[in-house]
Formats: C-alpha cells, structure tokens, sequence
C-alpha cells in the first residue's frame, strides 16, 4: 500500500507497485536505490506528451515555433513550478545534507523528481496513464501557451535594445519572496541605470519574475 496517497489523488493515478514512487521521490543523497534512472526515462515521457500535444493544439503552427514551445514547456524552471504546484516537496526523501542546504525547494532537485515520478507512472500503468498523468498536472502550463505569440523572451529583447542604444545592461535584483516555502512567489526589480528606469514584476521562480520585470520595463520604454 502507497505511503503517498495525498499525492497520488493529485496526480491522478494510484500505483500498482508503491517501491516505484518511493523511488521517484528519493534523491541519491538519500540513498537507493534514487530516482535517477526514472529521471532519465521520466524526461523522454515527458518530451513525447508535451509534443504530441503542441502538434495537436496548435495544427498551423511551424516546426521553429513548436520546438520554442516545447523547450518553455520542459525546462528547468517550468518543472519546478509544477512541481511546488503538487507540493512535491513534502514528499522528497533526501539526505541530511540536502535538506539542510534547503534541497526540499531547489529547483534541479524538484525538477528531476517530477520528471522521475512521470517515468515511474509510465512503469506502473504504460503510456496513457503517464499521459494523463503529465497533462492533469500541466494543465495549467499548457493552456498559458501561444504559439502564435511566440518570440524572443523579454529579458533577451531588453538586452539587444540596450545594446543597440550603446546603454548599459540591465541588473536584476531580488526585492522580496512572500508565500509559502512550497510555493513561493518572487518580486525581482529590473533596474537600467542610464536611463533612469526601473520596473518590477512577480512570478513562481527568480526567472519567471525577471522576465515579468524586463516585460514591464520593455512597456516603459514603449517597446
């Protein structure tokens, strides 16, 4: 019988083999066997499901735009944001060490474990269960994408602007987190100081509120 049957319910699947989720959950500081190899087979399940979707979702859309969408989608920080959405935390198994250096929130750590937890659904019920699986936790991740819409990301624009004015680059800096540790919000302030400029923005991690922040800083500029 499953140790994490809060878990379980958000994901919407109930394992047939309980050791597979408790390996998808342990980090190699805990020790094995870890979540690793599920990591590894989790990203590739993930991959074929984020793209499937896109294609279907979006039928006009071009290969360059789908791959940009796609790399959003399955990237470091958009993971972890899913995962402190499940309260993935509070069921990592990690080693004194890492809980101490505040493991239980880094965004690697919670990244590969979401990813290892989709492998281990793939393990336990096959593809259609880890499809489910994927799309009932990225529901939110996926209706916010626009294909259509899709260009170089704000800070990046923010950068090539300044550059082309001969203007300094941007500093970002961490205003204020408020929240809670599962599920934390950021306040990053962007800040060009030749140009006496400054606009702030919000998101679920320091990269999320950056860009947020070079967007609305890109809005003063009338860019």
């Amino acid at each position: 019988m499953s140790r994490f049957p809060a878990l379980e319910k958000r994901i919407g699947h109930r394992f047939a083999d309980a050791a597979l989720l408790e390996q998808a959950l342990t980090h190699r500081s805990f020790g094995s066997p870890h979540n690793e190899r599920l990591e590894f087979l989790g990203d590739g399940v993930l991959g074929c499901v984020i793209t499937g979707e896109l294609v279907k979702r979006f039928a006009l859309a071009s290969e360059g735009r789908l791959t940009h969408a796609k790399a959003e989608l399955v990237r470091e920080s958009t993971l972890a944001g899913v995962a402190r959405q499940l309260g993935l935390s509070e069921f990592l198994r990690l080693g004194e060490g890492a809980l101490r250096s505040g493991g239980a929130d880094r965004a690697s750590i919670l990244a590969d474990a979401l990813e290892a937890l989709y492998g281990a659904v793939f393990l336990d019920g096959g593809y259609e269960r880890a499809r489910r699986a994927i799309l009932r936790t990225y529901g939110a991740a996926l209706a916010e994408v626009d294909v259509g819409a899709l260009r170089k990301d704000p800070k990046t624009r923010l950068q090539e602007y300044l550059q082309a004015g001969r203007h300094r680059l941007p500093q970002y800096r961490l205003a204020a987190t408020r929240g809670p540790k599962q599920q934390p919000v950021f306040q990053i302030e962007c800040t060009v100081a030749d140009l006496g400029l400054a606009a702030s923005g919000e998101g679920p991690s320091r990269l999320a509120a950056e860009k947020q922040a070079a967007e609305n800083l890109l809005k003063l500029i009338g860019q």
